[in-house]
């Protein structure tokens, strides 16, 4: 007669440490559930979780009274299994229990189970069910997981639109110069773009196709290639007997001009204010329309910080705008910006002959 009582008894002693060690102390903060659901869907892979696995979780914290994981006393939720595979619109019982496992495995609910292995809460006392604790202690890690993850999204975003746009300058460049072989790997490059691939992966095609566009600009970029000839060439030639900057070196800081008033420029170069969203009024402003510009142009990032680590921010600027002036005339904008860097390097070009040449044009 007592082997009932004693065995129910020992089953609770064996339940006992098993709860005290899955209690935890929740963060100081409150978090909301659905809130960790969510960072917990950008970041299942990083903590091996399927589409399913979250949805048997949406389904448990919708047993969960509040939005809130803030109360000790309500962070274990005790549907039946008909119950839970019922809010999961049918889900077969052991699909549901294998997912729940799932989520018990990858410790972001605890299982407390009572004496008999049933789910209930009694008035006073212990809930037995599945406490969501872990969930909200381990908020921060997730949001951290689903942060990393969206950050690596975005440079793998980033990496695509850069490898495109220098895709765009070597067709340009083969328009001058044609390669059979580097029309293949343009055209392995676009199919490339076609697959997922990895961040290290898409970084190992920009820096190849970055290196051959840098050395098919040095080599096939004459003054006679870049298309126009006589005197609309002339502002593709220029020597320090043609002009001396004010500056000792081409590499000018952003607070120094290059040579030329502002207005000059502005006159000189007056479409750019056409495209811009502000007012061009001083050297800055000129610095963030010719950066807004930019990619309008066809011109990827990584040529214009080549511009801007050869020339400074302002003369790459001033070379941007005069060259958006005579757009029409240039097959290649990327391409030509870094031919102007190469050459600026040099000491072979400067800006200001490049405005002055324009303004001989328009006399």
């Amino acid at each position: 007669m007592l082997y009932q009582p004693i065995t129910s008894f020992r089953r609770a002693m064996d339940a006992a440490p098993v709860q005290r060690r899955s209690s935890r102390a929740l963060p100081a903060f409150a978090v909301d559930k659905w809130d960790a659901l969510r960072e917990l869907a950008v970041a299942r892979k990083h903590f091996g979780l399927s589409d399913r696995d979250l949805t048997v979780l949406q389904a448990l914290l919708s047993f969960h009274p509040g939005t809130k994981l803030e109360d000790p006393a309500r962070m274990v939720v005790f549907p039946s299994n008909a119950t839970l595979c019922e809010r999961l619109n049918g889900m077969p019982c052991s699909t549901m229990r294998r997912h729940l496992a799932r989520l018990v495995d990858t410790g972001l609910i605890t299982r407390r189970d009572s004496p008999n292995g049933k789910r209930y809460r009694r008035r006073e006392g212990p809930a037995f069910g599945f406490d969501l604790t872990p969930l909200a202690c381990r908020f921060g890690a997730i949001q951290s997981a689903a942060n990393a993850l969206r950050e690596e999204q975005h440079r793998i975003r980033t990496l695509r639109e850069q490898i495109i746009l220098i895709r765009r300058d070597l067709l340009g460049l083969l328009q001058v110069a044609p390669d059979d072989s580097l029309n293949a790997l343009a055209e392995n490059a676009a199919k490339a773009l076609r697959r997922k691939l990895t961040l290290e992966q898409l970084e190992s095609l920009r820096a190849m196709l970055n290196s051959v566009v840098e050395k098919l600009a040095e080599s096939a970029f004459s003054a006679d290639d870049l298309g126009s000839s006589g005197s609309q060439n002339e502002h593709h030639q220029y020597s320090e007997d043609k002009y001396i900057p004010d500056s000792d070196s081409c590499h000018e800081q952003a607070d120094e001009k290059p040579g030329l008033e502002f207005h000059e420029v502005i006159a000189s170069c007056n479409q750019i204010q056409e495209l811009a969203s502000e007012p061009i009024r001083d050297w800055l402003s000129l610095v963030r329309v010719a950066e807004e510009v930019r990619p309008m142009m066809g011109i990827c990032a990584s040529a214009w910080q080549q511009a801007v680590d050869s020339m400074g921010k302002i003369a790459s600027a001033v070379a941007l705008a005069a060259m958006l002036q005579r757009f029409d005339q240039i097959r290649a904008p990327g391409a030509y910006l870094r031919d102007l860097s190469a050459k600026a390097l040099r000491r072979e070009f400067f800006p200001a002959a490049m405005v002055r040449s324009l303004q001989g044009s328009q006399l």
